[in-house]
């Protein structure tokens, strides 16, 4: 569905939010913190900002960010876990202003990292950097992906499939669905079109592809326990191109 620039002003207030919200999430993110430390912090910024959550009691979420640590791919639930030096941490966060989403995640090394996973995490980065670049009017929905997995399995690392990114409005998840890869059946997928506003988020793996549901009913884990880093941002299509909502 194409959004009115009205519309679309209300999400980048939102987005503004999200931004805060990783902003102070990340100084919080200290070797000695625990993941629900970090949640207070997300708390605090939507609580000041006027803004709702649109993760809190989200088909029954606990928290109001989910934080992902290590081989977590995503919807980690905030709870004692202590964050030790050399883990990499998801944030993946959200906010709603006037009734309009915005949708980001990051992920963040923990003090000093190793080589692999700061590798890892800078070809996440850059793989959601190549598909935004195609969000433009007149490409093609799988062009998105086609973006993402060339930049991730050049670098060495595989694509998660059963997580994708998706359309976002008045709700978090709306249609269409966004692969983070180019399906091998279906066509091009549909236009995109000045007005669309998406919710881009490459789920990168460090091993396969392959995940592991935990029996919380939330936790997504690397099936073989390999790293894994995740990072999303909100865009709009305008006439000049992608513009990116969950910006500072």
């Amino acid at each position: 569905m194409r959004r009115a620039k009205e519309d679309i002003d209300k999400m980048r207030r939102a987005g503004r939010v999200v931004a805060e919200m990783h902003e102070r999430c990340t100084e919080a993110a200290k070797p000695g913190a625990t993941t629900l430390d970090i949640d207070r912090v997300a708390r605090e910024v939507i609580d000041r900002r006027g803004a709702r959550s649109n993760f809190l009691g989200y088909h029954g979420f606990p928290a109001v960010i989910c934080t992902s640590p290590n081989d977590v791919i995503v919807h980690g639930i905030p709870d004692g876990y202590v964050l030790q030096e050399g883990d990499i941490l998801g944030l993946d966060c959200g906010a709603i202003i006037e009734g309009w989403h915005a949708d980001a995640a990051v992920t963040i090394p923990i003090g000093e990292v190793s080589p692999p996973a700061r590798r890892l995490m800078d070809a996440t980065r850059d793989s959601l950097r190549a598909g935004i670049e195609k969000i433009r009017d007149g490409n093609r929905l799988y062009d998105i992906g086609e973006a993402v997995q060339g930049v991730a399995e050049a670098a060495g690392f595989s694509v998660v499939r059963e997580y994708v990114g998706h359309g976002i409005g008045t709700a978090m998840h709306e249609p269409p669905q966004i692969p983070n890869y180019r399906p091998a059946e279906g066509g091009p997928g549909i236009k995109i079109k000045v007005g669309h506003v998406f919710a881009v988020e490459p789920m990168v793996n460090a091993g396969g592809p392959e995940t592991f549901l935990m029996d919380d009913g939330w936790t997504v884990v690397t099936a073989d326990g390999s790293l894994s880093a995740h990072f999303e941002h909100t865009i709009a299509v305008t006439e000049h191109g992608p513009e990116v909502l969950t910006l500072p």
